[in-house]
């Protein structure tokens, strides 16, 4: 079984903002249901607590990207919805711009390097985040 890598934190609370609008993009959801989104679109690679993901939602929800609203499941519980507004499209699509900037740098950095290792070197190994 392939060994799992672990995210540096500065680059998963960096990408927390365009994961989180993008699932909402999906589709409404609640904080456990985005939690287990995250995991299974990693790979398992990212595992998010209630401690990091429910202040994006709250600091989105301020900025207006995304809106909150009580439901009561039918299992009789009531679980907090979070809805992606217009404004978080819009934010969506600039997040999208950026990594996608990032992603293009990278590659052609890490292209650069493999192509100056002399032969009979590995170039490095250095997995690149997928475009957002």
């Amino acid at each position: 079984m392939p060994e799992i890598m672990e995210i540096n934190k500065d680059l998963m609370a960096a990408s927390s903002t365009p994961i989180v609008l993008a699932i909402l993009a999906e589709g409404d959801s609640y904080g456990y249901a985005i939690l287990k989104r995250v995991r299974e679109l990693s790979g398992g690679r990212m595992e998010w607590t209630d401690g990091m993901l429910y202040p994006v939602l709250h600091r989105l929800e301020r900025l207006g990207h995304v809106q909150a609203r009580w439901k009561v499941a039918a299992s009789g519980r009531s679980r907090k919805y979070y809805r992606i507004t217009a404004g978080g499209r819009t934010q969506l699509a600039e997040e999208r711009r950026q990594w996608q900037a990032v992603d293009a740098t990278l590659r052609g950095i890490w292209r650069a390097l493999s192509l100056s290792v002399p032969s009979g070197h590995p170039a490095p190994a250095a997995p690149l985040p997928q475009g957002a």
